[in-house]
């Protein structure tokens, strides 16, 4: 059984990583800015309330956790300022020996071996270009961090889903995923599709057999 935290925890990879650790009969905490309706919640989870940009709930969500899965998103207060959460995030875990894992954007994956990364292109929609690009650099500090003279101290994961991921394309639990690197990938047919039950399955996966340390993976089918 592993300790381990997801810092909003009820959002959708969140609540699907959640779920998915707790089925399993790890120990599991979710910190957000609410909890989710009493017949929503995961029977066996400790739901706690607060909002990241405070340093003191930051302190506390990492405190006893031996994995600090970090599944927030640049939106409302965390517009603007994830990038400074997931750094100090990254240095509380490290400072505890916690292992961190992020899920990131598809943006920040290449489309081909040595391409410039896809929130780097200046080719996002407006709509989505804010949130790209502060995830991107999330990653782009962690991948900094292997170069630092203690970079032995964080073990971190950037994880990035599928192109079709979210609560607008749940898609099915089919039990099964792929693993790849920083480059995207596609199905068969050509389409870059992944549920959150089956991210969630990739992510507690790597939670209790870690296969990737300090680098960028993806997610798909």
């Amino acid at each position: 059984m592993t300790r381990i935290t997801v810092v909003g925890g009820t959002g959708y990879a969140g609540s699907a990583i959640v779920a998915e650790a707790a089925r399993r009969g790890h120990e599991v905490v979710s910190v957000s800015r609410s909890v989710p309706a009493e017949e929503a919640r995961v029977e066996g989870v400790r739901y706690e309330t607060g909002s990241l940009v405070d340093a003191d709930v930051r302190a506390r969500a990492v405190a006893d956790a031996e994995v600090v899965v970090s599944s927030l998103s640049p939106r409302g207060e965390l517009d603007g300022r994830i990038v400074e959460v997931d750094r100090e995030l990254a240095a509380l875990a490290a400072q505890h020996g916690a292992r961190f894992v992020v899920v990131g954007g598809y943006s920040s994956l290449r489309l081909e071996e040595g391409g410039p990364r896809q929130a780097e292109t200046g080719q996002i929609p407006p709509e989505y270009a804010g949130e790209a690009l502060q995830m991107n650099e999330v990653l782009g500090e962690l991948l900094a961090s292997r170069d630092s003279l203690d970079a032995e101290s964080l073990d971190f994961l950037f994880v990035s889903p599928a192109m079709q991921f979210g609560a607008y394309a749940p898609g099915e639990a089919l039990g099964r995923y792929r693993v790849g690197g920083e480059v995207a990938f596609t199905d068969d047919d050509g389409v870059s599709a992944v549920s959150g039950a089956d991210f969630a399955l990739a992510i507690v996966d790597e939670i209790e057999t870690p296969a990737h340390r300090r680098e960028h993976i993806s997610v798909a089918y």
